[in-house]
């Protein structure tokens, strides 16, 4: 690890602990460093315990896990298809997964399972990057992957659309509209360990394909006569991004933009180089995340705003300028 990437993830390490004990004392009500602490050992007053045990925590560990996610597959996606412009939901895993949630919820399940829609959202993700892979061919193009991703993304979000016309009644309609917009408010520990398994399996093999993609990067044809079967990489990184967003989607809510903007901030930094982008990227994906719900609790409103709609307030502009770069480069 060379010093310029050493000192870039040290400061990100070190700005996300600063945040995340920032986000742990903040709130409603603040809560002093040593009555966390105290409350983080089991002792001290109850009321503080359960609302870092129940709330706080919760909250704080699914912004990392997901923001890491996200700021992860939107590298990971980027330095496969060799694009700048790309984000995770490309490949119809958002949409599948808010499909699923959705459906889980419109056909009753949550009232016999009470953690229906996330479940529900983890088998509409699946199945949407099955039918992704499917539509592409086993060894579909670059070009072919993006049009059946766009496809499958529309026909999830005509479906979803269907799903809220049809809606019994305008609360369960709401509902819905609510948990397709992204929040980290309500959540608990159950969901933190629905999500932590395949986020983990999922980030570890985008991970695993950073020497692959930096090999990418100068072509396929180079990347084979290093030694890299390419339609192997290409199948490790769907999977894994398919794993990771699919989980988070799913316990969360569409989250955008934040595969986009955190890749495109920190490529600078790394030179761009695709392998040294995913941990950087892991890391400002959480840290993204972290200070978007810090915004969406401290900023005072009548109603909590919801995080995916911070996340797209400060990240259209960027896609916005990112898209005008672009354009001007080619001319």
């Amino acid at each position: 690890m060379n010093r310029s990437r050493l000192g870039l993830t040290t400061v990100l390490g070190l700005l996300l602990l600063i945040s995340s004990f920032y986000s742990l004392c903040v709130g409603n009500a603040a809560i002093p460093p040593r009555q966390l602490w105290e409350a983080a050992l089991g002792q001290g007053d109850p009321l503080i315990r359960m609302v870092l045990w129940e709330i706080r925590l919760p909250r704080l560990l699914l912004a990392l896990l997901v923001g890491g996610s996200l700021g992860l597959a939107g590298a990971t996606m980027q330095g496969l298809l060799r694009n700048p412009l790309v984000e995770p939901g490309l490949l119809g895993v958002s949409a599948g997964a808010g499909l699923g949630a959705v459906a889980a919820f419109y056909c009753g399940l949550g009232g016999v399972i009470s953690y229906a829609m996330p479940l529900g959202g983890i088998v509409g993700a699946f199945a949407a990057v099955l039918l992704v892979c499917t539509l592409a061919g086993r060894n579909g193009s670059i070009q072919n992957l993006i049009l059946a991703g766009v496809a499958v993304t529309s026909v999830c979000g005509a479906f979803t659309s269907l799903v809220l016309n049809f809606s019994p009644n305008p609360y369960a309609g709401m509902e819905i509209v609510f948990w397709l917009l992204g929040s980290l408010a309500n959540r608990s520990l159950t969901h933190v360990g629905l999500a932590f398994p395949l986020i983990v399996v999922g980030s570890a093999m985008m991970l695993g394909c950073g020497n692959a993609l930096r090999a990418l990067s100068l072509g396929e044809d180079t990347a084979r006569s290093l030694g890299f079967r390419t339609e192997r990489v290409r199948l490790r990184v769907i999977a894994g991004a398919s794993l990771a967003v699919g989980a988070a989607v799913s316990v969360t809510g569409c989250i955008g933009f934040v595969g986009l903007m955190v890749p495109h901030l920190l490529r600078q930094f790394v030179k761009g180089d695709p392998g040294h982008l995913l941990p950087v990227s892991t890391l400002g994906g959480a840290l993204l995340l972290l200070w978007a719900d810090l915004i969406v609790r401290l900023v005072p409103t009548g109603q909590e705003l919801k995080v995916g709609v911070v996340t797209a307030l400060v990240g259209a502009p960027v896609f916005i300028l990112l898209l005008i770069r672009t354009r001007r480069s080619l001319f």
